[in-house]
């Protein structure tokens, strides 16, 4: 009976819709933090940076949390995918819903691309941020007396190279286009049938998606045009 429970598509997207909000919450809090690299001065940042670096174990204990919420997300996402191509082979040719209009779109129908690129882009960032170089290569400042990590100067030199600025933006677009679907139809699995309700989410999940789509991937652009010397 467990066994069954576990595996039914209903338990499934419970298990998607929980991961994906987890997530949600982890993207806006990751970008609180972030948006201080809008300000000229490197300090804020770096004293973000340096406050979350003085957790030790907590922050390695969220990290890893964190991985394994994103890993069950996807896992239970191309499962879900596997068992819906097996019960319906044939795509249907026009989207519909039983509880009216059509919420089929863009970002319903590729979400597992969208989250399977997020998953690259992820591992991009940490590598270049988390175990880019720190203060033995010399990226180090003097905040109140104490030698920290500069990780403002590493962000500012990484969005210097257009290449870089490319990928975050375009990685960003994709974030928007996720969680798009992705915040409204987690209250659907959780089992949210007002209809006014539910009109109101799908609405702030546009505005969602827009406002932290636009917030993260302003961040490489703002720095670049101001190296570049166009915004200045």
């Amino acid at each position: 009976m467990l066994s069954r429970i576990l595996c039914s598509s209903v338990f499934q997207k419970v298990i998607m819709a929980v991961t994906g909000l987890s997530l949600i919450i982890f993207v806006i809090t990751h970008l609180s933090g972030n948006i201080t690299l809008y300000f000229p001065d490197g300090t804020p940042f770096n004293k973000y940076a340096d406050f979350l670096a003085s957790l030790g174990w907590l922050l390695y204990a969220a990290e890893i949390g964190l991985v394994a919420t994103f890993l069950l997300h996807i896992a239970t996402a191309i499962q879900l995918k596997m068992s819906n191509s097996k019960a319906r082979p044939v795509g249907y040719k026009v989207y519909q819903s039983k509880g009216g209009p059509s919420k089929a779109n863009l970002s319903s129908r590729f979400m597992i691309v969208s989250g399977i690129a997020l998953l690259g882009f992820l591992v991009l960032h940490i590598w270049q941020f988390k175990y880019g170089p720190g203060i033995e290569q010399g990226y180090v400042v003097d905040i109140d007396g104490k030698q920290v990590r500069d990780l403002h100067r590493l962000v500012i030199e990484t969005f210097q190279n257009p290449l870089y600025v490319a990928i975050y933006v375009i990685s960003m677009v994709l974030l928007g286009f996720h969680l798009r679907h992705g915040f409204w139809s987690a209250f659907q699995s959780l089992g949210m049938r007002n209809p006014a309700l539910h009109s109101a989410l799908y609405k702030l999940a546009f505005v969602l998606a827009v406002l932290i789509s636009l917030g993260f991937l302003g961040i490489p652009v703002w720095i670049y045009l101001n190296s570049t010397g166009v915004a200045s």
